[in-house]
């Protein structure tokens, strides 16, 4: 579904991703993971073209999304709030979604019924505009706005930032379920690594702007997960200690 090749981003001088071959097949829940600069959110901007890759490519289900549009009509992702439209109600912003994905109010009513458990009472009904809404709500908004329109592919960063407990839980069943017997694609970026590896049949770790993991997750991957990190938090330290 998602094919990587050759895939390089340069500020100046600076190398901050190089990722020479990378495959993620349809219907896969794919989660990426790594320290802050590691890569993770300059890898889905260059998948949802909101910058430009210094060499190589992105296909999304073989269509280049530096050199066309189409993939929009099957990709949807959540990122951050900057994704919302504050001024909008969430129903406002729920229908203007559905009228760019070719959805009715009917048919988005339809949707919004599904996450009515996930939404808690706090996101329809409630008259307050997106950018009165705890950073948690918007979150929950702006996720379930992105499965409007029957997407393929699904992209989401950092979503179980800001949620509580009990949506947590829910998303992790909503995610499973859209990979699982729905047949979506969702790309994961986390830096909670209990969530990503319940969550995600396969785990990417980035260093440095590269790949240096590629794991299919099973009973050990949390344990391999926390034995890499803390292997590069003892580097970080003696090297700290031989300055």
């Amino acid at each position: 579904m998602v094919h990587i090749e050759n895939l390089t981003k340069k500020y100046g001088s600076k190398l901050v991703l190089n990722i020479q071959e990378l495959n993620i097949p349809k219907g896969q829940s794919f989660g990426l993971v790594g320290n802050n600069g590691a890569g993770k959110t300059t890898l889905f901007s260059l998948l949802l073209d909101l910058i430009q890759p210094s060499t190589g490519h992105i296909s999304n289900n073989e269509v280049r999304v530096d050199q066309s549009e189409e993939w929009k009509t099957f990709t949807s992702s959540f990122i951050d709030e900057s994704f919302l439209i504050g001024y909008l109600t969430p129903e406002e912003y729920f229908y203007f979604i559905g009228e760019l994905r070719n959805r009715n109010k009917a048919d988005v009513n339809a949707l919004l019924a599904q996450y009515k458990d996930f939404f808690h009472g706090e996101i329809l009904g409630q008259k307050k505009y997106l950018r009165d809404l705890s950073k948690g709500n918007q979150k929950k908004a702006g996720i379930v706005a992105s499965f409007i329109g029957d997407p393929e592919v699904v992209i989401l960063d950092e979503p179980f930032a800001n949620l509580d407990p009990s949506t947590q839980i829910r998303l992790k069943g909503i995610i499973k379920d859209l990979a699982a017997r729905q047949g979506v694609t969702v790309l994961v970026s986390s830096h909670d690594l209990i969530h990503v590896t319940e969550v995600c049949e396969r785990i990417v770790v980035l260093n440095k702007g590269e790949v240096v993991k590629d794991i299919e997750t099973s009973t050990e991957t949390l344990r391999e997960l926390e034995a890499y990190f803390s292997e590069n938090i003892a580097v970080a330290a003696a090297s700290v200690e031989n300055i």
